[in-house]
């Protein structure tokens, strides 16, 4: 549940509430991009004030596997981090494979950076990693729009995004008793 606590102008301040704990917002939120953040413990984390941590979806779901962290316990055992964690789709990193991937309406096929497996990601396979990863809060996939991109290509875009949203809302409202609290 998010909650607007303070409004100067147009700022405001809001309060996150999570199963993992409480954000305060805005709020800075470090990159655990393998499952930990480099060079920090999670007790440093924890002693300079990190609320949320961001979980990659995309590298975590190529390795050490999403099914893997299942087995262990989430994302949250695996790092030993029990405050709340947001995990991105993976849009922007299978965007930065250019040439790579293949982008259809049904979603996205690549060739692992990893070990050249073919994968395939669509948007509701993206909400089931990121449940396998029991995240606070995962995001819906979506397209990266290039740069420079004209009126018509970021319209097509966004329109795919769009519908690439829907799916992955109701993927995540199927999966709903598996944990997880926001989807954004």
């Amino acid at each position: 549940m998010f909650e607007v606590v303070a409004r100067d102008g147009m700022a405001r301040r809001g309060e996150l509430a999570l199963g993992h704990g409480v954000v305060q917002t805005p709020v800075f939120m470090p990159c655990g991009t393998y499952g930990t953040v480099k060079g920090m413990t999670p007790q440093a984390l924890t002693d300079v004030g990190t609320q949320i941590l961001l979980g990659n979806t995309f590298h975590l779901m190529l390795r050490p596997g999403d099914q893997q962290i299942a087995r262990l316990g989430g994302l949250h055992d695996f790092m030993h981090w029990q405050g709340p964690i947001l995990t991105d789709s993976g849009g922007f990193q299978i965007f930065s494979l250019g040439d790579l991937r293949k982008l259809s309406e049904s979603g996205v096929v690549f060739r692992s950076p990893v070990n050249g497996d073919k994968v395939t990601l669509t948007p509701e396979s993206a909400i089931q990693i990121q449940r396998n990863l029991a995240a606070d809060v995962v995001m819906v996939l979506d397209e990266c729009t290039a740069h420079p991109a004209t009126y018509a290509q970021a319209r097509v875009s966004m329109q795919l995004s769009m519908r690439w949203a829907l799916r992955s809302r109701a993927a995540f409202d199927k999966t709903q008793s598996h944990g997880g609290d926001v989807v954004c």
